[in-house]
């Protein structure tokens, strides 16, 4: 089983969401998905090199946790379909010896994502009829999404775009000029959302050419990027990257994605700290996962954590009915009952939203 893994990890991956940066050719250069750029192994930044020595193999993963006992939970067939990926400062914030770490959970491949569920679809939140030319979605009035990166630096087990056909995306920035097009003809659009993949696999370099031609169309005035690197990869906040969002014309929001009170710690609440101290305004949105976060403790202690750093509790989103996730969902009765629990324990500031995405509909839907 292992060496088949071993062998055939980087094949699969790049079937379903491209390995994350090409595997860092190698760690002998670093070609980015969404870009036309190389950088030689005598430059290769901290995050670039932390992309590099991300754990791929789950028996390396279960080993490096003291749970090789565990390895028959370890599903073959679910990595195939897509990848195993985990940072080692995500795997550093793991507890040793625990098989049900709510980190863990977020990454082992099982082989319950391999069952079909009545209801769970390839795509779940319609983006494919709401990709008006390629790598852009319209969906909400005023505002458009960038698929700006086909790749993630963690392989998040309930991710909603886990069947996204990526390499249909541009990948070149001159690829970029149809969606840009569209956004200069559109004057109804104020602000863009960078989101993939994640936005944050584009280099400092790439993503600044990406946003100088935003910040060209006059009627953008937003740049919202979602990533969940601060939290997985915290050096990828770099002194470059935010000089680039805090020298931009447009206004920056960072919307981090953290589901549990044990992601943010040492490097990833430093990280988090440097975004707030630099002035952007940053929120979280979490998934409602059960065995992850589906406890009024569990949720509390998270949003305390986020709020002592600075960042606000945003968005708690009900689970997207995307196929091979089915054993995340938790009941929305249960939600509505720790949302109210919460209320009670934290200020309001401090209470996300619960919400859902309802494919077809012009907004979130508040969860009552």
């Amino acid at each position: 089983m292992r060496s088949l893994l071993g062998s055939n990890l980087l094949h699969f991956g790049m079937s379903h969401k491209t390995v994350v940066a090409d595997d860092v050719q190698a760690r002998n250069s670093v070609s980015v998905p969404g870009v036309d750029e190389s950088v030689s192994s005598n430059v290769l930044s901290s995050w670039h090199q932390s992309l590099a020595d991300a754990i791929r193999d789950p028996f390396d993963l279960l080993r490096e946790l003291r749970l090789d006992e565990f390895a028959e939970r370890y599903s073959e067939g679910a990595a195939s379909q897509f990848p195993l990926m985990v940072p080692r400062s995500f795997l550093a914030r793991m507890t040793p010896g625990d098989p049900d770490d709510p980190l863990l959970r977020q990454v082992l491949p099982l082989d319950d994502e391999l069952q079909p569920v009545a209801g769970f679809v390839a795509d779940a939140v319609s983006d494919a009829s709401f990709r008006t030319v390629p790598g852009l979605l319209h969906k909400y009035q005023g505002r458009a999404l960038m698929i700006a990166a086909g790749s993630c630096a963690v392989n998040c087990r309930y991710c909603f775009r886990r069947h996204y056909p990526y390499g249909d995306e541009p990948r070149r920035l001159d690829d970029w000029e149809p969606a840009l097009d569209q956004l200069r003809q559109d004057t109804s659009i104020s602000e863009l959302l960078l989101s993939g993949g994640d936005p944050l696999m584009l280099t400092d370099a790439r993503l600044g050419q990406l946003v100088e031609r935003l910040e060209a169309i006059p009627h953008l005035k937003r740049l919202r990027i979602h990533s969940r690197l601060p939290i997985v990869l915290p050096d990828r906040v770099t002194d470059r990257l935010l000089d680039l969002l805090t020298q931009s014309r447009l206004t920056p929001i960072v919307v981090v994605h953290s589901n549990h009170a044990a992601e943010v710690a040492v490097d990833c609440e430093a990280a988090l700290r440097r975004l707030v101290r630099a002035g952007i305004t940053v929120l979280n949105q979490a998934v409602l996962l059960r065995s992850v976060n589906d406890s009024v403790e569990a949720l509390s202690d998270l949003s305390e954590s986020l709020i002592n750093t600075g960042v606000m509790p945003y968005y708690l989103h009900q689970l997207d009915r995307v196929a091979g996730t089915a054993h995340f969902e938790v009941d929305p009765a249960i939600g509505r009952r720790l949302i109210a629990e919460l209320r009670t324990r934290l200020p309001g500031y401090a209470v996300p939203r619960y919400v859902q995405e309802i494919a077809g509909e012009p907004h979130k839907t508040i969860i009552e």
